[in-house]
């Protein structure tokens, strides 16, 4: 079983161990990140492999817009703490039961954001080729 703690996130403090942020207000509310939002959630994990396999099920968590059944607010809607320690941990544990189907995912994510990458260089080279032919052609 994994092992991570889920806390409010305070500005200024510095993480020794593996962490990820999710944010907690908003319609993004579930979004995770590397990098620190001003109103957002901390995991915090004992070890590298650990914020590994859970960094895909936020993402997944996010993504899927899962977090938005657990909004409050009526203004600016929120997620509780409460709801994403509990919520969070029920699916993380259930990725560890499909730990093979897991790892198999992550693989396939990983070639197809390759595959994105790629695709989005060859777009912005069609677009700067595009860009000297008619360069040329204005400038004739």
């Amino acid at each position: 079983m994994l092992k991570f703690v889920i806390k409010t996130h305070r500005k200024g403090t510095i993480y020794k161990n593996p962490h990820l942020f999710i944010l907690n207000k908003g319609l993004n509310s579930g979004k995770p990140s590397n990098e620190p939002f001003t109103n957002s959630f901390v995991v915090i994990f004992e070890h590298k492999e650990d914020f590994e396999n859970v960094n895909l099920t936020a993402y997944a968590l996010w993504k899927t817009k899962f977090w938005h059944q657990f909004l409050c607010g009526s203004v600016i809607p929120f997620l509780r703490l409460h709801d994403v320690r509990k919520e969070f941990s029920d699916k993380v544990n259930q990725e560890i039961k499909d730990h093979e189907e897991h790892i198999k995912n992550v693989q396939t994510l990983k070639l197809l954001e390759q595959s994105e990458k790629r695709f989005n260089e060859h777009i912005n080279l069609i677009n700067d080729l595009r860009k000297v032919i008619l360069y040329r052609y204005c400038n004739r």
